[in-house]
């Protein structure tokens, strides 16, 4: 038999200390015509419920879409053999049997957001062959009972959306109670506040669930036993505050993520649950779940709870009070995870937790991905390690914690590791010394790190992502990462961040990504990192970018919010470049040449209209959007101006004097040419009457 107790109890985390607000009392939005639920949040491995159709073929005359065009009606001249009709966001208020003739073949019916309030049964009747039936977000609430009557007519039936229209847990009973071929039911963002045990009697083939965004605080033993093929169930965002005896062991994926819960625990039996994906984020779990049986579970989240220690022996919720008398039955030697071989991904962030708990997970020896985020882990503690204690962790979020250090035995116990978010902490990495590099720390590995003030990231032999955003790190040390075969690394907001020469070292051929993102930094010193594709500078006060990226293969930059006036090492990799990101620094508008090698290369600059250059007129500082100044036009400097005027001025002094002597010159030669023709040529008799020519001054030569 099939059951499942869920009960909420008023006041039951009173006296406790619990200051977290849970759901149990939260006011929804008022349900309305226009009110669409909100988009849910996938669950990894789960299947969504099948309520879409497929694509539009505007071809196809058996398809039509009427979607958003004003219709008050239903449009009945559309002819026969449609099978698809979507009449979607639209304005229609009745489906009577006038409407329907010619509808006989029709299979799929959306009518979303209309202000549908009822439904005839003759219009039904009219269409035999309806197998999905899509009435989310209209006002169903009204003429219930003639409506539910109606519904019974829907025989084939096997999709139905009842989404969002303000019903009441026995209105929503009473439009199901005779719908023997339901597969897939979507009641949520309704107003249901109690399931009765007879809600799915009529309704035994349902695979998948929907009864998310309720107030649903209490569900009465026996509701889900008729449903034996029920696969996908959603209750989050409702008030439930206690699950006990959860014995729907056919059931593969269940949501029941923000509601008030202070216990999960299955019944006990002998059949295994099929329970591959469990959801109980955003509730107030004190503790791990009990799931002793849980063998094919894959998925677990449980994050956004209370839980503060996952090691044996730490306190239980019924240690403290027992608000609950199912508590009591509770066998207290049972080990939570000693069945839970299969799962891979496992979310315990933003819970209370202070210890890394190492033994906890080494039982998990499928775990590939956890997430310790936003707990208030501090220190690691060697204790808690066995030897030989190897977890199976390949991704690993330890971000916004309280953690100082990582010695070296922690990285040895995470041999698969690969992807590692150590942002928001207070680490530092330690300094690879030169007779470190390439050295096997698998034998005496625990020495390594020098002292405990620093964590040692070199010679991690698998780990490709590693984020360190927001670590207070003031210097880099010298080959902090040599030996580690990253691909992406993350030192973004690690304010006035110091990177000497050789603070890379080791990573010239794998890193491929790099954030050094609002580091405030005046230079940053980069080795030739052949493999760069991705550089993030923004925010910074870089004048002048690393010289080592002139051999790397850019593909995006991000320069963003520096001082950079120009740049030189454009060339390098204009031929790989993509995309770069250029504003908001004081680019100089007359040394644009870099701009034009972008373009002339086709590198997209997406935020070149909010790019602005500098330059000087009258002696101040103009800014100018870079699009909207042309080139010819740019104002030189006073200075400038007033060299060339007074090269203009030498020049035509020059020249005057050159012309000067020219004209002395030519006159001089006419001159000397007269007396040698009286020197040696012939005299010639002058006529009578007449004596030889006056010679006049030069000055007093008459000018024609």
């Amino acid at each position: 038999m099939l059951a499942l107790s869920l009960e909420a109890k008023a006041g039951s985390a009173r006296g406790r200390g619990v200051t977290r607000a849970g759901l149990a009392d939260r006011k929804l939005p008022p349900h309305s015509r226009n009110h669409q639920i909100p988009k849910k949040t996938p669950i990894p491995g789960s299947r969504p419920l099948l309520l879409s159709a497929p694509a539009l073929t505007p071809e196809s005359p058996t398809k039509v879409s009427c979607k958003g065009v004003g219709l008050q009606k239903f449009p009945k001249e559309l002819g026969k053999g449609i099978k698809y009709l979507e009449l979607s966001n639209n304005f229609i208020q009745n489906l009577s049997s006038s409407n329907m003739p010619g509808f006989g073949q029709l299979e799929y019916l959306d009518m979303c957001f209309n202000q549908l309030e009822s439904v005839s049964a003759t219009a039904l009747a009219e269409l035999p062959r309806l197998r999905s039936l899509l009435l989310g977000s209209n006002h169903l609430d009204r003429n219930y009972l003639a409506n539910g009557e109606a519904f019974h007519l829907l025989r084939n039936i096997e999709v139905l959306d009842l989404s969002v229209n303000n019903l009441e847990s026995h209105m929503a009973s009473w439009y199901i109670s005779n719908l023997t071929s339901l597969r897939v039911l979507d009641l949520s963002g309704n107003t249901m506040t109690k399931l009765q045990a007879g809600t799915f009697w009529s309704s035994p083939r349902l695979r998948q669930l929907d009864l998310s965004h309720n107030y649903i605080r209490e569900i009465q033993e026996g509701t889900f036993e008729p449903l034996e093929e029920l696969e996908v169930l959603n209750l989050a965002l409702n008030s439930l505050h206690c699950i006990s005896g959860f014995s729907l062991t056919q059931l593969q994926v269940l949501n029941l993520s923000h509601n008030a819960l202070e216990l999960f625990s299955e019944e006990e039996g002998a059949e295994p649950y099929l329970l591959r994906v469990l959801d109980l984020s955003h509730n107030r779990l004190l503790s791990f779940p009990e799931l002793p049986r849980a063998h094919d579970l894959t998925h677990l989240n449980l994050s956004n709870n209370l839980i503060s220690s996952l090691l044996p022996g730490s306190p239980h919720p019924w240690e403290f009070i027992l608000p609950y008398k199912e508590m009591q039955r509770f066998n207290r030697t049972v080990r939570p995870v000693a069945a839970l071989t299969h799962v891979a991904d496992l979310d315990l962030s933003n819970n209370r937790l202070e210890l890394f708990p190492f033994s906890f997970f080494h039982s998990l020896g499928s775990l590939h991905s956890l997430s310790l985020a936003r707990n208030c882990l501090q220190d690691m503690a060697r204790e808690s390690v066995t030897n030989g204690t190897e977890l199976s962790v390949r991704s690993l979020d330890l971000h916004s914690n309280a953690l100082r250090v990582l010695p070296r035995w922690f990285f040895d116990s995470l041999p698969h590791l690969e992807s590692m978010d150590l942002g928001s902490n207070s680490l530092q990495p330690c300094e690879s010394q030169g007779s470190d590099q390439g050295r096997d720390f698998q034998g005496d590995s625990h020495t390594s790190a020098p002292g405990d003030t620093c964590t040692p990231f070199y010679n991690v032999p698998h780990l490709k992502h590693l984020s360190l955003s927001k670590n207070n790190i003031s210097r880099l040390q010298p080959h902090a990462f040599s030996g580690t075969p990253l691909l992406s690394l993350d030192l973004s907001g690690n304010r006035e961040l110091s990177m000497p020469p050789g603070a890379l070292a080791g990573l010239e051929l794998s890193l491929q990504e790099l954030s050094l993102r609002d580091n405030q930094m005046d230079e940053a010193a980069l080795p030739c990192l052949g493999t760069l594709r991705v550089l993030d500078l923004l925010g910074n006060h870089l004048s002048l970018l690393p010289p080592g990226l002139s051999c790397s293969p850019l593909q995006s930059l991000d320069i963003r919010n520096n001082n950079l006036q120009a740049l030189g090492a454009v060339r390098s990799w204009s031929h790989s470049l993509r995309a770069v990101s250029v504003a908001g620094n004081p680019w100089s508008c007359c040394s644009l040449g870099w701009l034009d090698t972008l373009r002339a290369a086709g590198v997209a600059v997406p935020d070149l209209h909010q790019a602005r250059c500098l330059f000087q007129e009258h002696g101040r500082n103009i800014s100018a959007r870079i699009t909207g100044t042309p080139r010819w036009n740019c104002p030189q400097p006073e200075g400038t101006a007033s060299l060339a005027l007074l090269v203009a001025l030498v020049g035509l002094f020059l020249l005057g004097a050159w012309v000067f002597c020219l004209l002395r010159k030519g006159r001089k030669a006419a001159r000397c040419a007269g007396l040698e023709s009286n020197r040696v040529g012939v005299s010639q008799p002058h006529p009578r009457g007449q004596g030889p020519a006056e010679e006049r001054p030069p000055d007093s030569i008459t000018k024609v």
